[in-house]
């Protein structure tokens, strides 16, 4: 099948390039110069495991294409699928969907046979629907249907989860296209069918919440383990064995239970927070979610704080090394990243402030203009008086722990990943604090 899709961020160029893995004609369009042309050289803008490799073996196979120029790959398409941004608005928190709406007008004066315009932008509930009725409004007689097939892509496995998802949600109004429409989403994902991934179809506007309430359910659990590690601190307990206790229950289950500084990245933040606008624009408050976002803001604004509890004295005038700044391992991705709350607090209280990171240092040297970024660990810790592990990077979990406490003007370490053990820190002379530890 023939595929054009809109917008070459994370998602568009994953999905892009495993569709084209799957065997189908892919077009990825763009309308920044910049980042076609990096593309066209091989060079991918983002940092993913595997990426590189798939881009450049479809792209050798003649599977996948990278334009500016849109009208013919969407003329062409069985498929059109939006993967444009959809940030939170200034002002509101509500999803900004003008770039999907531009999108969609785009497609309407483009579209020539039956076409299936697919959202796969995360979007609030309704979007489809005006999506559809700007496609009309511009080409009355353009025959199509509109589809929500929302992405659960985790940053640094998303090759792996598009490829073997637990599920595929594809959202399809009853109506006469409905058959057409059901019977091309079915084929674009008939490879699926080998590792017996279902297709679960929907309504749109049910798909188009399911994806809201799957990062708000995953962002309530990492909240709620949060808590609890704070509540283990207070009473001396261990939350790591906490956490394990509960999530061997099948009912509970052991993802997204690891306690740490909060959570962050490109979905969790704003997705939570359009999702909270929306059920207050409706009348259906979701409390828990809106207490989930107020107590995560909190909590990233609070770590900071615990480098002075940590040294048992004021950090102004003190080296705080920051191991990690990604939200996440495996990815470049700085947005609402913990450590963009937590190197400005301690800044701010007069610490000098040096990090290392293995992928997100161009991005982190934009945003995080006062902090000093070294060449690797051990440049980071070195004159340290304190390090801190934000993000739990593999090559932080084996440091040479007898060189960092050499390198360190004093062996202060605060660990927000539970990577290291308390007692094996303590045997070798760090004065360490985790999280939820007692």
């Amino acid at each position: 099948m023939r595929v054009a899709m809109i917008g070459t961020g994370y998602v568009g160029l994953v999905s892009g390039a495993c569709f084209a893995d799957f065997g189908h004609v892919v077009t990825c369009i763009d309308k920044d110069p910049s980042k076609i042309e990096r593309l066209e050289r091989g060079e991918i803008p983002i940092f993913e495991p595997g990426l590189d490799d798939l881009v450049a073996a479809n792209v050798e196979e003649g599977r996948l294409f990278f334009t500016l120029e849109s009208a013919e790959a969407i003329r062409n398409a069985d498929a059109v699928f939006i993967a444009v941004g959809t940030p939170t608005r200034r002002g509101d928190g509500h999803a900004d969907l003008s770039y999907v709406y531009a999108a969609a007008e785009e497609i309407a004066g483009l579209i020539d046979g039956f076409t299936v315009v697919v959202t796969k932008s995360t979007v609030p509930v309704g979007t489809g629907d005006e999506v559809e009725a700007i496609i009309r409004r511009v080409n009355p007689n353009a025959d199509f249907s509109v589809v929500s097939n929302p992405e659960f892509l985790r940053e640094g496995a998303a090759i792996g989860d598009f490829k073997r998802p637990d599920r595929v949600v594809i959202g399809v109004n009853d109506g006469e296209t409905a058959p057409r429409a059901r019977e091309v989403m079915s084929e674009l994902y008939r490879p699926l069918n080998l590792n017996e991934s279902p297709l679960l179809f929907v309504g749109r506007r049910t798909s188009e919440l399911i994806k809201y309430a799957a990062n708000a359910f995953l962002a309530m659990k990492i909240t709620f383990i949060n808590e609890m590690a704070d509540l283990c601190e207070a009473v001396g307990a261990d939350v790591q064995q906490v956490a394990r206790g509960i999530g061997l229950d099948k009912r509970i289950g052991s993802k997204f239970l690891h306690a740490g500084p909060g959570y962050g990245g490109s979905c969790f933040p704003k997705d939570t927070i359009a999702l909270v606008r929306t059920a207050q624009q409706y009348g259906a408050p979701v409390r828990l979610i809106e207490t989930t976002v107020e107590v995560n803001d909190a909590r990233k604004k609070a770590m900071a704080g615990r480098v002075e509890t940590t040294l048992g004295d004021s950090v102004a005038g003190k080296t705080v090394a920051l191991l990690g700044l990604t939200f996440k391992p495996n990815t470049d991705d700085m947005r609402d990243a913990p450590s963009l709350d937590i190197a400005p607090a301690l800044i701010a209280a007069g610490a000098r402030v040096q990090a290392f990171d293995p992928e997100g240092m161009h991005e982190a040297g934009k945003l995080l203009p006062g902090v000093s970024m070294k060449a690797n660990a051990y440049d980071a810790v070195e004159g340290a008086d304190a390090v801190v592990i934000i993000t739990e990077w593999d090559q932080f979990r084996a440091l040479d722990l007898d060189r960092v406490k050499l390198l360190m003007n004093q062996p202060v370490l605060v660990d927000l990943r539970n990577v290291y053990r308390p007692e094996d820190m303590l045997k070798r002379g760090f004065r360490y604090s985790g999280i939820g530890r007692g």
